[in-house]
């Protein structure tokens, strides 16, 4: 008797992170969880992201029972203070300005449950700015316009540039979908992408 896979959810509405699981051929849905995403007081920006993406997954989980739903959230943190979406060229500016030679923490914070159980992983990357002169920063931005990326560099573009060095278990962590991870956890819940993925 062959086995039928879960149905499989994206919780996001992430085109990033579309593309990241399309790598898997895996078929699979996405739907976007539209939750309040404000830190409740004290939170650190680690369990921000943990819960958030628990709470993705387990909304889409509630909506569709018997898919095996994946939440994702990312955080960005220098010194321990939450790095947000700079919004525009001139906020864009200013952060990379306050990055330049410094390091950067993203938590890639990864969900699954099939509504029974499920799994939170925190994948943490490092990454470490050059020093960047004013120049260099804005023909950056006015070429990748990164205004809607904690931290204002996409490391799976030209802002792989502004680098000095990149520190990781999951070298897709940082695009908000840490793959290894998740297939790591999919092998738990007896979906295995090396043997199941599909031409699609």
């Amino acid at each position: 008797m062959s086995f039928s896979p879960p149905r499989l959810i994206l919780a996001s509405s992430s085109v990033y992170r579309k593309a990241m699981l399309q790598r898997l051929g895996l078929p699979f849905e996405t739907f976007s969880p539209d939750l309040d995403e404000s830190p409740l007081p004290d939170e650190t920006p680690a369990a921000l992201s943990q819960r958030l993406a628990l709470a993705k997954a387990q909304h889409i989980a509630q909506q569709h029972p018997g898919a095996l739903v994946i939440g994702c959230d990312q955080v960005a943190t220098h010194d321990g203070q939450p790095i947000g979406k700079p919004g525009s060229y001139e906020g864009a500016l200013a952060q990379l300005r306050e990055l330049s030679g410094k390091e950067v923490q993203f938590h890639s914070a990864l969900a699954l449950t099939d509504g029974e159980r499920q799994v939170v992983v925190d994948v943490i990357t490092r990454c470490v700015f050059r020093d960047l002169t004013d120049d260099e920063i804005a023909h950056y931005l006015t070429v990748e316009k990164p205004f809607d990326t904690a931290g204002s560099a996409k490391a799976e573009g030209l802002g792989i540039s502004l680098m000095a060095a990149m520190h990781s278990d999951d070298p897709t962590a940082i695009i908000g979908l840490p793959l290894i991870e998740l297939c790591r956890q999919l092998r738990s819940y007896g979906v295995n992408p090396t043997l199941q993925a599909q031409v699609l």
